[in-house]
């Protein structure tokens, strides 16, 4: 039961000592990120609701017949 104790607050200093060691992105960086990922998730939707609009009218043209 010790090992287990003593390994758990291995654990969550281990955790604190890897959080000080990372580098934290600037206000301009992050900016930067969140517009990349903003405009490939619209693109990406736009994309596929036209991909699928196409597959949904080119299904009614084969079915109709």
């Amino acid at each position: 039961m010790a090992d287990i104790v003593k390994g758990t607050g291995k654990f969550f200093r281990d955790i604190v000592t890897e959080t000080k060691k990372v580098t934290w992105p600037t206000r301009n960086e992050l900016v930067k990120y969140t517009i990349t990922v903003v405009i490939t998730v619209v693109f990406l939707t736009v994309f596929f609701v036209l991909i699928d609009l196409g597959v949904s009218q080119l299904l009614h043209l084969i079915t109709k017949q």
